[in-house]
């Protein structure tokens, strides 16, 4: 029986990716900060410990997994990473954890190791044509992301690929777009741009309004995690280290994204445009390499992810309503 180790199995990618190894017949270790909050994963065992201590770092790679899959970092949606409120946490943690994970994989011979990168890594100036952004994956540099947090991810980037170079140790790295679906934060500021419209379109009574950061023509691309984590999987399974994108083509603007949930809930609502973090007017993945290394790319369209979390995050508000009125 392989074995696998998920760092961030109490997140939203983790979480899915637990249940996906186990349905694979692996043994998997989870570990996070916190036990998932909406669903009791599968895993063989599952420890409660921050990464950012290597005592916590030692005893969760204690032997020579298989397989190390390294998404555990200090993230969230634009409203957590492009106020410039957290800038300095997001760096610290996720270096932190990173150094750490990527030492005692090393000196715990783990065969393999996944690390998740993020499109945020993107220059920032090819990013500002909200219909023609470019993110193929040679045009990562000169770099210039726009956030701190992109320059964490490309500083990880480079650190396990350096220990490939340096120490034999065989790595996979990927540029996750907007990885989106059920199970995953949808309130409370560090959801992501299509949860957060779920929500505001669910909470909102027909014939309303919902508002969005902007004028909403950035244009973004979402990629439902059902196809997130197959792409990974093809990754691992194959022999190109990366980085390559694991995202969708289907790029919309945010006013399309919402209008898009709308239609989904059978609802008419206006769009009331205010001022907020926005990060790069457009992004969208380019898939020429994945197509080329993996043979492989997403599938799914966007509607049809988008109802099957629609339906999910509409129970979760529905549920919150309950609980929020006075016994």
């Amino acid at each position: 029986m392989k074995t696998a180790l998920v760092c961030g199995a109490g997140g939203f990618i983790g979480g899915h990716l637990v249940k996906r190894l186990k349905d694979e017949g692996y043994w998997v270790r989870g570990v996070d900060l916190k036990a998932h909050e909406f669903s009791k994963l599968p895993a063989d065992e599952f420890i409660i410990g921050d990464l950012r201590e290597q005592t916590i770092v030692r005893r969760v790679v204690d032997r020579p997994f298989d397989e190390v899959y390294q998404l555990a970092a200090d993230m969230g949606g634009a409203g957590y990473i492009f106020t410039g409120n957290h800038d300095a946490d997001v760096m610290h943690n996720s270096a932190t954890i990173n150094l750490n994970m990527a030492e005692q994989a090393r000196l715990a011979g783990v065969k393999k190791l996944f690390y998740s990168s993020s499109a945020c890594m993107y220059p920032a100036y090819n990013q500002e044509d909200p219909d023609n952004p470019k993110c193929s994956e040679e045009s990562a540099y000169p770099a210039a992301p726009d956030s701190e947090y992109g320059w964490e991810k490309l500083f990880s980037e480079r650190l396990y690929l350096a220990y490939n170079r340096n120490y034999g140790m065989e790595v996979r790295v990927a540029r996750f777009h907007n990885i989106f679906g059920p199970q995953g934060t949808w309130r409370g500021g560090k959801e992501k741009a299509p949860a957060a419209m779920c929500r505001k379109v669910a909470e909102a009574e027909n014939g309303g309004e919902i508002e969005i950061w902007g004028d909403g023509k950035q244009t973004r691309s979402f990629l439902y995690i059902d196809e997130c984590l197959e792409g990974v999987r093809r990754l691992m399974q194959g022999n190109f280290l990366g980085p390559v994108n694991i995202g969708s083509e289907e790029m919309v603007t945010i006013n399309q994204l919402a209008g898009l949930a709308m239609e989904i809930a059978g609802k008419k609502l206006s769009i009331k445009h205010i001022d907020g973090p926005l990060g790069v007017r457009g992004r969208n993945s380019d898939n020429k390499l994945l197509r080329e290394k993996l043979a492989w790319e997403p599938a799914m369209r966007l509607r049809e992810g988008m109802t099957r979390t629609y339906s999910w995050i509409s129970k979760k508000v529905e549920a919150a309503k309950t609980e929020e009125v006075p016994a």
